[in-house]
């Protein structure tokens, strides 16, 4: 593959786009590194100043054919914020709460806002987001969203994907669209219309389609199952959720500028609250039956099958 043409791509960003262009080698530096061990020295780094301005970053990219990689707080484990390419960190000035819907237990978040100042900002509605890292104090939901993250409290809140209701998607051309449960007219709608979505959604329906009876087989029911793509968001009784199926994909599909989350009712002893747009339901007094009843029939508890 042929470098892109560097200087090019710092000119036409500064140009084009309302934000910090860091090229200089200070900066690259910086972002060499996340929480992993690995090492990965970008092309450069944009901080845009509104998602807006990331859809832009992201659109000029692409005119140069040079690679991009979305970052939040730069808590990941296993280098999925590090990589030659032009890293977008929407961590700085794209931390907004855009809406909450306390009575529907949603909000509707950028994609730069960390967990604990998100919940923060619920706490005044007794809501919070219920998926909780060890690294809450510093994760970015858009993070959070691309890692499927799930922290201790996911025994009772769920992962990240069971508590997003729908992203705000973008392109790598930079076309943003809503995705989250499609149902069938709604799909017909998208194709008709043409275009980048209409591929999009085409591609999405023939895997559904195409390995429907793997998916169906092959993916446990576990409550923490995060490792690869969420495919089986995508089969009929599970809605067609694109949003869903975008959680946990670590950006390799398409950033997310809103998420839209659902968000819980905060324990009597802690009264934060986070979101992305996501919903919510009260903390669980006991074991949740679907999860207990998801489990595999050969399931038993570990001490039935401690040696000795």
């Amino acid at each position: 593959m042929t470098p892109p043409d560097t200087s090019g791509l710092e000119a036409a960003l500064r140009a084009e786009v309302d934000g910090e262009v860091r090229f200089d080698a200070g900066s690259r530096g910086a972002y060499v590194t996340d929480g992993s061990n690995y090492r990965q020295v970008p092309l450069g780094v944009v901080v845009p100043r509104t998602v807006e301005a990331g859809a832009r970053a992201v659109a000029v990219c692409a005119r140069f054919a040079a690679p991009v990689l979305s970052r939040g707080g730069g808590t990941s484990l296993a280098g999925q914020t590090t990589n030659t390419a032009v890293v977008i960190d929407w961590s700085k000035y794209c931390t907004k709460v855009l809406t909450v819907d306390a009575e529907r237990r949603t909000c509707v978040v950028e994609p730069g806002i960390v967990l604990d100042e998100l919940n923060r900002q619920l706490a005044v509605h007794k809501l919070q987001f219920g998926p909780k890292p060890s690294t809450h104090g510093h994760c970015a939901l858009g993070g959070m969203i691309g890692n499927n993250s799930c922290g201790a409290s996911a025994q009772a809140y769920g992962k990240t994907a069971d508590n997003v209701r729908r992203l705000e998607i973008l392109t790598y051309d930079g076309q943003r669209a809503w995705a989250g449960p499609t149902p069938p007219a709604e799909r017909a709608r998208i194709v008709a219309g043409g275009g980048r979505l209409a591929e999009i959604y085409t591609g999405l329906d023939r895997i559904a389609t195409e390995y429907l009876a793997d998916i169906r087989r092959g993916y446990p029911r576990i409550p923490r199952r995060v490792s690869g793509y969420n495919l089986d968001s995508l089969l009929p009784e599970n809605g067609f959720d694109v949003a869903k199926a975008l959680v946990g994909s670590e950006g390799t599909w398409s950033p997310s500028c809103a998420p839209n989350s659902t968000s819980s009712p905060s324990p009597p002893a802690s009264r934060c609250s986070s979101s992305a747009t996501t919903t919510s339901a009260p903390p669980p007094t006991t074991w949740p039956t679907s999860w207990s009843t998801a489990r595999p029939a050969s399931w038993r508890p570990w001490t039935a099958a401690w040696p000795g």
